[in-house]
Order: structure tokens, then sequence, then C-alpha cells
């Protein structure tokens, strides 16, 4: 549901996310926004890392973007309440699923994601259904043994402390197994009406939940750069801080939620286990809105403390790392397809730089800066070999999912884009050789020949900034005037 979603909006979504970004409260709206459109705060943080990664977000607003991203995906945990369970519409799956086929028959490609998005609906609610048959038959609530179960933990008519933090840690781990915080909203909703855990074990594991969200984008960021990670990290403080000063109330959190519910639902979850769903919804949500309401205040401290849990290294520049795309996250379909464009900025960089090193080789008198300078160059095109293959791949597998024909046509693009920087790599590696050829058999150009030479070194590496520029700039802003002029002065000087 939520891949459907991001193909019918990715591209505007990510423009959302990119400019609306000025302060960061404006930067927390629009991750509420984003977030609630493609149900995923997975996906809008994993979006927001690979956004500071490319500089397009600064470190301040990306820790707005991720607070919104918490308050929006408490959205699937009232549709599941409201619609799920509350007014179970299960009978609808079957048709809704079939619907969902036979729009995915058509041959545009708006009404095949519209009909993904319905599979998708259709098969969480039929997926409820099963949870909720199933926890009902094993009849939890009226089994002495469970029952005996559920007593060790409760003292004086309360839980235990440590059971609460046990569940914690329980909600924390099992998100990060299923790598989704709504499918485990989902499952601690339906446990919890069944009688299957208290209600106050059922709210542990949803602050646990709000944890073990923040590891996908920790993932992400592995492979990012120094503020990639440090926006990855804030989100895992800004959570965890909500998380321990909501156990340190905890006592008191739970009766206020009671009452609350009492008030808007007109019955309590430790009485009726219908109002559970509503109940553990109104608390997912007051606690993200709540959270993000007094920590946005305190971005800078956040920002600072993200920056104690990321050393920052040496330049890595000459190491091969891929900074902006991982396997990993391929299931992002549009989505990846920026990472992807980044990507192949950093590699036209690289290439770029190994093209600086050509004419150096001409003029450097020292053996030892010499020989130093030629293994670089090899070492570069090495890493130019590298990096074709795994863009390669990466666009590849995206490609195979269902993507946008204009999206197609852009993967069909960067192939060639990194085919080509391929080639420009191998060329230089080419004319290094030539140069290392002819010092070994002591041949020398003269003064006018190496200023000649020069001319055109210039000429090319203005060919090759145009290029690097180009691809930094949006599809629509490219224009191949500057391009094909530097293109006939080479061919003319040439001639």
């Amino acid at each position: 549901m939520s891949e459907a979603l991001q193909k019918l909006s990715g591209n505007k979504l990510r423009n959302v996310l990119a400019s609306f970004t000025s302060n960061r409260f404006k930067a927390a709206l629009t991750g509420v926004l984003v977030t609630t459109v493609i149900q995923s705060s997975s996906a809008t943080t994993v979006m927001v890392v690979s956004f500071v990664n490319a500089g397009i977000l600064n470190l301040t607003n990306a820790i707005g973007v991720i607070m919104g991203s918490n308050i929006g995906t408490t959205a699937t945990a009232w549709i599941i309440t409201l619609f799920g369970i509350k007014y179970d519409i299960s009978a609808f799956s079957i048709p809704l699923i079939g619907l969902g086929f036979i729009l995915m028959m058509f041959k545009e490609r708006k009404s095949v994601n519209i009909g993904e998005f319905l599979i998708g609906f259709g098969i969480l609610f039929l997926g409820l259904l099963y949870l909720k048959d199933s926890f009902s038959s094993l009849n939890l609530a009226e089994n002495p043994d469970f029952i005996q179960f559920m007593k060790g933990f409760v003292t004086n008519g309360s839980i235990h402390y440590g059971t609460i933090l046990l569940c914690v840690l329980i909600g924390t781990l099992l998100t990060i197994v299923l790598q989704s915080s709504s499918a485990m909203m989902a499952v601690t909703i339906v446990l919890c009406s069944q009688g299957a855990i208290p209600f106050e074990m059922a709210l542990a594991l949803v602050l646990g939940e709000n944890i073990g969200t923040t590891f996908t984008a920790n993932i992400a960021a592995t492979i990012g750069n120094i503020q990639a990670k440090k926006s990855a990290r804030a989100h895992l403080i800004f959570n965890v801080i909500g998380v321990i000063w909501i156990l340190v109330i905890f006592r008191l959190i739970v009766p206020f939620i009671n009452e609350l519910t009492l008030v808007l639902d007109g019955s309590s979850p430790f009485v009726e286990a219908a109002a559970i769903p509503f109940a553990l919804s109104l608390f997912h949500s007051l606690f993200n809105i709540v959270n993000t309401g007094i920590l946005i205040w305190f971005v800078p401290q956040i920002e600072k403390l993200s920056g104690y849990l990321v050393k920052q290294k040496e330049d890595e520049e000459e190491i091969f790392k891929l900074q902006y795309i991982d396997s990993g996250f391929v299931k992002l379909g549009e989505l990846g397809l920026g990472s992807a464009k980044k990507e192949i900025q950093v590699f036209a960089k690289r290439v770029l730089r190994m093209y600086a090193f050509i004419p150096q080789l001409i003029n450097l008198k020292d053996r030892k800066q010499y020989r130093l300078l030629l293994e670089r160059v090899e070492h570069y095109e090495s890493i130019s070999d590298q990096m074709e293959i795994e863009i390669a791949n990466y666009l590849t597998k995206l490609s195979s999912g269902n993507l946008t024909d204009e999206s197609t046509l852009r993967i069909r693009g960067m192939l060639r884009a990194i085919d080509n920087l391929e080639s420009i790599a191998d060329q230089n590696f080419q004319l290094a050789k030539m140069i290392d050829d002819k010092n070994e058999r002591k041949v020398w150009f003269s003064p006018k020949m190496r200023e000649d030479l020069d001319k055109m070194f210039n000429l090319v590496n203005n060919a090759l900034q145009i290029m690097n520029e180009n691809l930094h700039k949006d599809y629509q802003e490219v224009e191949i005037l500057s391009a094909l002029d530097v293109e006939e002065k080479i061919n003319a000087y040439r001639n």
C-alpha cells in the first residue's frame, strides 16, 4: 500500500520535502504531510537522510521533518482503529483486492498504481481479520494458565515497572525485525483487544515501536556522509528522549489516557475491549504530538548531541564507497532515483578529478611524485569500474519494479551516463599509460608541444566542467548549447 502511494505521489512529495523546509516548524509540518500521504515514516526518514547527504536539506530542518514524520505515521493506527477494528471493513477486503487486480490489467500507469494501493489496503484489513480470529479462538481471557501467568506481572493492581521496560525493549526489537512501526502497531492493537496483554503493556509496546522505527534511517545512513549520519542519530535521540520522559510519568499517563478515552469515546479500555484500539491510537498520537511540541524547541541541542554520536573520520575520497545508494533500499522505487542521481554526480566529480592528474604527469619532474600520481590514476580507474557496476546493478533492480514511464526513461539515461563516465575514466587511464610509455622510452615534448597540449587539456577540462554542471542541474534546466560550443572548439583545435 505504501509503495503504491509513493509511486502515485513520489515526484511531487520529493519536491515538497526539498522545498517546504525553510525553518524547523515548516519542516515538521512537511514531515507530517509527506508521511501521512505515503504512510511510511521509514520512507520519509530515508529520503531525509539522502537529502541531507546531498546538501538539499540542512541538519536543523531535517530534524524538523523527522519529528513531523513521527506524527504522520500515527495515521495508520487511526485507519486500523476506525476501519479495521471499530467498523470492521474486512468483508470488503476481497472485493477491494479483486478490483485492484482488475485495475492492474489496465495499460495506464496510474491505474496500475491505484490497483496496487487497493490490493495493499485490502490485504491490510484481511490480515487484521485473521489476527483477530486467531486470538479469539485461543480464548486467552478465560484461559486459567494464561490468567495465572499474567498475574505474575501485577503487584497491588498495577503492572511491574520492570515489565513495562521489558515491553518497551520487546516493542523496539520486533519493530526492527518487521521494519515497520505501523505493522507492529496493528499487532499490538489486536493483542490487547483480544485480551492477550494488559493495556499498560500495550502502551509500553507502542513506546518501543517509536524507538524501533528509527533503525531504518540509521541503516540507510551507514553509507552516507557525516551530516546524513547525524540526521539519523537525531531521529533516534528524539524518540529515545520522548520514551524516557513518558516512562518517568508512566503511572500518571495511564489514568490520563483512560479518562480521555472515557470523555472522547464513552468507554474505558480497562472495562471494554472495544475501547482499546481507540485508546492506543490516542496515546500514540498524543505521545508524538506532545514530544514534537516540546523537543522542536531543542533542535540545536539535539543536533549537537547527534554530533557526539558520530565521529568525524578522515577524508575517504579515494576509498571506494557508495555514498547515496544501498541495495537494501531498492524497495523505495521512485524515491530511489534521487539517490542514484546523486551517486552519478559523485562519479562525475571523481572522473573530473582523475582527469586533472593527466597534465600533471606531463610536467612532473620528481620521479617519486610521478610514480605516486600514476598509481592514483590507476586506482581511480579501478574505482570508476566498480562505481559503474554498482550503480548499474542498483538501477537495474529499480527498473524491475513498477515505475512511471518518465522514471523508466530517466533510468535509461542514467545507464548511458555511467557508461560514458566509465569510458572517460578509461581514456584518462590510457592517456596516463601513453605518457608513461613515452617517458620510459625517453621521448620528450618540446616547450611548444607542451604549450599546445596544455591548451587542449584546458579545452577538454572546460567540456568536463560543463558536463559536471549539467549533471548537478535539474533535468529541465539543462541546455546543450555550451556543450556544443566547447565541442566545436576542441574539434577545430585538434584539426
